[in-house]
């Protein structure tokens, strides 16, 4: 496949928010039986600045308000067999206002549960990027090219 046919890699943003140690996840597909958590976070939209779109992201997914600090990680994932390409720049927030309520309803619906872990527990979680727990509790920027997009 040339790459004039393939589509542009798609732009997210996601937040690092630590509380109290622990580490702010929510579920990365929709559904009840995905086990697999990432930070909040999501697509781009054109016109808008990507603190704008975090902010809006987490307060769609998690009823939380965020401040959107510095970034701390950017993750590169793709799928082989459909192409699809996704670059996410992490960005360390911080938490406003909120919190967590198992009645909050994502406008999405992709969202469906959320949770605080703490950084001895992240290990028995299945996470996305792998380099997640490094990026929240580590302090230099990292960046993690091509990770192979699991479901």
């Amino acid at each position: 496949m040339s790459n004039f046919n393939r589509p542009s890699p798609r732009l997210a943003a996601r937040a690092i928010v630590l509380d109290q140690g622990r580490l702010l996840l929510v579920n990365a597909w929709p559904g009840p039986d995905c086990n697999l958590w990432c930070a909040p976070g999501g697509g781009v939209e054109p016109g808008q600045s990507l603190p704008d779109n975090l902010r809006r992201e987490v307060l769609e997914e998690t009823g939380l308000e965020i401040e959107v600090g510095l970034p701390c990680l950017v993750n590169e994932f793709h799928d082989p067999g459909s192409g699809f390409h996704q670059v996410e720049i992490f960005f360390r927030c911080a938490l406003i206002a909120g919190t967590l309520s198992e009645s909050w309803q994502d406008p999405e619906g992709i969202v469906n549960r959320r949770q605080w872990v703490a950084q001895d527990h992240i290990g028995a979680l299945r996470v996305k990027p792998d380099s997640l727990a490094q990026a929240a509790w580590g302090e230099s920027l990292l960046y993690d090219p091509f990770e192979r997009l699991v479901t």
